[in-house]
């Protein structure tokens, strides 16, 4: 599991951080989600030891992240948004220069994962778009097995059918036991894939919720009129869709972009009437 326990971090005087308490457990698919800037991607490299905070704790399996010790780097990979690549390098020497320090990693599955996303990985990375070194990156990333696996901003650079393919492969993975953080603020590419869900904003957490805790207190009425009620109303076709208050309304389809505009825009009420 990993933990952060009362956590702060700060670039200098400015708070990215301020008494964070999270618990990212096994077996789930996180979305970590929040505006540019507000300190996603540097909430990944500290979970993965590449940043210390400034004061709390960051834990993995009980290891101090920040140690980086063979034990917990073995368990963890960070794949950034942006990955320095070799021209003459190709997907497969990029995933055999990692595989050795990765006791899961599984070259077959490589190969699969390869095909799925329709990439040729013994083709150069200077040859690919940028779309297609994405692809290649996250196939790296999927068959190296690890048990905590964090993706910055996966999506960037995915066509449409390349991020259907991207949400139907990790799919596959929920309840396999791995633990797996993404990162974005492109919220729909993300869509019936993520939860738990975490929004993040201003050095604290607006939201942490499970997908049912959500639906429980909140209702997304699709194409009805305005409501004065509502938290995030938005139009649609047809009319609107409202964010509500879940007043004994039952069930209802989350709509991932609706919910997080709608916790940016009623911070104080999501915070102070909603117990998630």
């Amino acid at each position: 599991m990993i933990e952060l326990k009362n956590f702060s971090f700060s670039y200098g005087l400015a708070p990215v951080f301020e008494n964070i308490d999270l618990q990212f457990k096994e077996g789930n698919i996180y979305g970590l989600l929040g505006e540019n800037g507000v300190g996603k991607t540097t909430m990944l490299k500290i979970i993965s030891g590449l940043l210390r905070p400034k004061s709390g704790s960051c834990t993995v399996d009980g290891n101090v992240c920040f140690d980086r010790k063979p034990e917990f780097l073995e368990n963890i990979f960070f794949l950034p948004d942006d990955v320095p690549l070799p021209d003459n390098s190709t997907p497969f020497g990029f995933f055999r220069d990692l595989a050795g320090f990765y006791a899961g990693s599984n070259e077959e599955e490589m190969q699969r994962l390869a095909k799925e996303f329709n990439i040729d990985p013994s083709r150069r990375f200077k040859e690919m778009s940028f779309g297609q070194q994405k692809k290649s990156l996250i196939v790296c990333a999927l068959a190296l097995n690890t048990r905590y696996l964090l993706l910055d901003e996966p999506t960037n650079g995915l066509d449409i059918p390349s991020k259907a393919d991207f949400r139907r492969i990790l799919s596959e993975r929920v309840g396999g036991g791995q633990t797996i953080i993404i990162s974005t603020h492109q919220v729909k590419d993300v869509e019936n894939l993520i939860d738990p869900i975490i929004i993040i904003s201003n050095s604290s957490v607006l939201l942490n919720a499970s997908v049912e805790q959500i639906t429980e207190k909140l209702y997304f009425e699709y194409g009805g009129q305005q409501r004065p009620d509502a938290l995030y109303s938005e139009m649609m076709p047809g009319g609107y869709l409202n964010v509500l208050p879940n007043n004994g309304m039952g069930e209802s389809q989350i709509n991932i972009e609706a919910l997080f505009n709608a916790v940016l825009r009623n911070r104080e009420a999501i915070n102070n009437n909603f117990s998630f």
